[in-house]
């Protein structure tokens, strides 16, 4: 993407503005914090509160890439920057979502939790919040380092595609006939499942540079075109389908290129 040819003026205000967008971004997740402690102001079962949260997480992600967008247009990138994408992504995408996971699971429940299995939430909700810090550390060192890498790839579940299936899978519950309580039982494990995720090293389409540079290819654009299709035609169970297969693409795409590994060395 080519960089804007602006005067000394205006990039001298203008480079102000990708850690603005990211200052919204970390906004975005502390309130998504403080509306899910409204839970407990709520009748049990009522999902309203935990989908505006989730909303806010959405929202998040936009500011989001819209920070990296304007670094790059206005060729205003910096260490400082960096330390605060990643400050604000832990708050958003780190924070937020086990916050989400943990209350939704304890104020849903429709049996008696013991102490044991309320650790156990708290346990695998912790796990998530621990793998998110340890990616986004990571990532900072390997940037500070100018470390060579394929930009048009991730090492391991970007932080905010794992809060983006946490989210949708709040969407799912609150709007599908499935009982809530089953979801409260299971979205801790799938959390910590994409914490591990998270710090894997299995490789993932930056989502971000790939959406930047469709326009560019056919395919790209025409496959965009045809997601857009899906969530039109089967909106929250379309979107739903393509966050989940963007977390399931990794492994698969590791486990192919394994096994085609395996089969030249044979």
């Amino acid at each position: 993407m080519k960089k804007m040819n602006l005067s000394g003026l205006a990039k001298k205000h203008l480079k102000f503005l990708p850690n603005t967008l990211t200052i919204f971004n970390s906004i975005c997740g502390f309130i998504a914090i403080i509306y899910t402690l409204r839970a407990y102001e709520t009748e049990p079962g009522n999902m309203r509160v935990f989908c505006i949260s989730a909303i806010m997480i959405f929202s998040a992600m936009v500011f989001d890439a819209l920070d990296g967008l304007a670094a790059r247009l206005l060729d205003a990138a910096s260490e400082k920057g960096i330390q605060m994408d990643s400050l604000s992504d832990m708050v958003t995408f780190g924070v937020a979502p086990a916050v989400l996971v943990a209350i939704m699971t304890h104020s849903l429940r429709d049996w008696a939790m013991d102490r044991s299995q309320e650790l156990l939430v708290y346990a695998l909700c912790s796990i998530y919040i621990g793998c998110a810090a340890l990616r986004l550390a990571t990532y900072n060192v390997m940037a500070m380092s100018k470390e060579k890498k394929d930009g048009n790839y991730f090492s391991g579940l970007p932080s905010p595609g794992a809060a983006a299936a946490i989210c949708v899978m709040v969407f799912f519950a609150a709007y599908c006939k499935i009982p809530v309580k089953y979801f409260a039982m299971i979205l801790p494990i799938y959390a910590a499942v994409l914490g591990l995720l998270m710090v894997s090293t299995i490789p993932y389409i930056h989502a971000g540079r790939w959406l930047f540079s469709m326009w560019k290819n056919r395919f790209k654009f025409a496959f965009f075109v045809m997601m857009l299709v899906i969530i039109a035609v089967f909106r929250l169970n379309g979107l739903v389908f393509i966050v989940t297969a963007y977390i399931l693409s990794g492994p698969l795409f590791a486990l192919v290129n394994k096994c085609k590994g395996d089969c030249k060395a044979k």
